[in-house]
């Protein structure tokens, strides 16, 4: 009994203090401490500037060998292609408006892994899972984009949609890749930065976690709550549950193990990317079922990153 209540304790620690600030944000929000300025600053302060600040940082604190693990991405990227057309295929089936269709399928696969899933990664494993997760963050950012363009303009045959070069270039700029490439010569060359660029960069790095979980419970609207239809319900079931469960297994059959296979699924798991609401609202598709969507699984997964660290920490695996 004493090993199911430590591993619960341990669990608690892990995701508590994130999803606290989360709810924090929430409540803010109700009493006017922050409001939507407050929520649309932060948000790009955090995306284009203290995030990239702290991925650069953790990478060159980190030798990039050792996290780099080529079998994760291949698993990474084959999974989530996988289950990206599995959802296509099956949804396609009950949706008939193509605006529902394509923020569903976003919804039900795209994770908050750059906030959500990088706190949840650092709790657990400290600076190498910062490390490791920051390489996952990188995959990521393009795949999570590409396909959520495709599978939002697809069912809408929207002639003023991205093209392909646009959507490239899009991703190209994005300020977390370009953290990623601009840190790699640093750790893979072992260079340091001065001491004075160093402490300042970590200030920048320090204020990013907090300030976007704030962010994000600033930007959650609970009153819509009541218009949560079956669509979101189901969304939120395969992005915090089914879709999870479906790949850690399959990652575990593959070999994964420890802090590897514990890392894919955070990565699975996290909730539903608060940027899908903006592109699904900048593409015509449904914004307030995309909206529903962030909101549900965010508070679910607060029950469901605990559950799954807990079995982890149960059975061993970390």
């Amino acid at each position: 009994m004493s090993l199911y209540l430590e591993s619960l304790v341990w669990a608690a620690q892990v995701t508590a203090p994130i999803f606290f600030i989360v709810f924090l944000g929430i409540f803010l929000k109700q009493i006017r401490l922050i409001d939507d300025a407050f929520v649309g600053t932060a948000s790009k302060l955090v995306f284009t500037l203290t995030l990239p600040v702290l991925v650069f940082m953790a990478i060159i604190r980190t030798d990039f060998q050792a996290v780099f693990d080529p079998h994760q991405l291949i698993y990474l990227v084959g999974g989530t292609v996988s289950t990206w057309l599995l959802l296509w295929w099956l949804a396609a089936r009950w949706i008939p408006d193509g605006r529902d269709l394509g923020v569903f399928i976003q919804g039900a696969f795209r994770g908050n892994y750059g906030v959500v899933g990088l706190a949840v990664s650092y709790n657990l494993f400290g600076d190498a899972g910062l490390a490791q997760g920051a390489i996952l963050l990188a995959m990521v950012i393009p795949l999570y984009n590409t396909l959520s363009i495709i599978c939002l303009t697809l069912p809408l045959q929207r002639e003023n949609s991205l093209s392909p070069w646009q959507a490239g270039r899009e991703i190209i700029k994005n300020p977390l890749i370009l953290a990623v490439l601009l840190a790699l010569p640093f750790s893979l060359m072992n260079l340091q930065l001065p001491a004075i660029v160093d402490r300042t960069a970590q200030y920048f790095a320090d204020m990013t976690l907090p300030l976007a979980l704030l962010s994000i419970g600033g930007a959650l609207s609970l009153k819509s709550l009541r218009d949560t239809s079956a669509q979101a319900a189901w969304a939120t079931a395969c992005k915090l549950a089914i879709l999870p469960a479906l790949l850690t297994a399959g990652a575990w059959l593959y070999g994964f193990e420890g802090q590897q296979l514990a890392m894919l699924f955070v990565l699975f798991g996290c909730p539903t990317a608060a940027a899908s609401f903006v592109m699904a609202r900048a593409m015509g598709g449904n914004a307030q079922l995309a909206a529903n969507i962030v909101l549900t699984t965010t508070l679910g997964s607060t029950l469901t990153l605990s559950a799954g660290i807990y079995m982890f920490r149960v059975t061993g695996v970390i």
